[in-house]
């Protein structure tokens, strides 16, 4: 199954901004557009940062009310997504940089289009089921050679959470490699329970009358 490309995915750039664009003009285009935030780009249109509705109201809160730039109110250096990434590399992203929407960018750095979260869980929403099967059939089944019912598999939009013994230590982190290859894997939760190593010494048996 070949992973969808961030291309695929996103949504052309229709609105941007510039760093001189005021804070007045930024919120009406929020509302225009009904988008909760627009990238800042600079005159090659190459992504500078981004302004959101959030920005917006912290400079409402913290700073002395409205006014400014989006200079002044832009997250910067933006982070970026090539359109040529999968979606769990954009996901990755997002989640290392607690953010919900990435520009999108050309071979030259332009922008192109905005990745956003929803984007993403509704792929991933999508595609847990069939995850969720792939990962029991495929690695738990036929690989490690355990029966379907060995371990518990969840998937939340591509976040896999393994639960359940497995009868050797060595073999969860195999296991877990596994997982985080299969296609549309965003991250593993390892909550496995294991025993001891095939190599590890064995305590003598003992049997004690009842």
């Amino acid at each position: 199954m070949r992973h969808r490309s961030v291309g695929d995915l996103m949504t052309p750039a229709a609105v941007t901004v510039r760093t001189h664009t005021t804070s007045e003009d930024i919120a009406r285009l929020l509302d225009e557009y009904d988008i909760t935030a627009v990238p800042v780009v600079d005159g090659d249109d190459r992504p500078l940062g981004v302004v959101s509705g959030t920005d917006l109201l912290r400079r409402q809160m913290y700073g002395g009310g409205s006014g400014g730039t989006a200079a002044d109110l832009m997250t910067s250096p933006a982070v970026v997504a090539e359109r040529d990434w999968n979606a769990v590399r954009a996901a990755r992203t997002m989640e290392r940089h607690g953010i919900r929407r990435l520009p999108v960018v050309d071979g030259a750095g332009r922008l192109i289009g905005v990745l956003s979260r929803s984007d993403l869980v509704h792929l991933f929403v999508r595609r847990d089921h069939a995850i969720q099967e792939e990962i029991i059939e495929d690695v738990v089944v036929r690989t490690l050679g355990l029966p379907p019912s060995a371990l518990t598999v969840e998937v939340t939009e591509g976040r896999v959470t393994l639960s359940g013994s497995i009868g050797r230590r060595n073999l969860v982190p195999v296991l877990v490699r596994l997982c985080e290859d299969v296609d549309g894997v965003v991250d593993v939760v390892d909550r496995l329970e294991a025993g001891q190593d095939e190599t590890a010494p064995r305590a003598p048996h003992t049997t004690t009358a009842g």
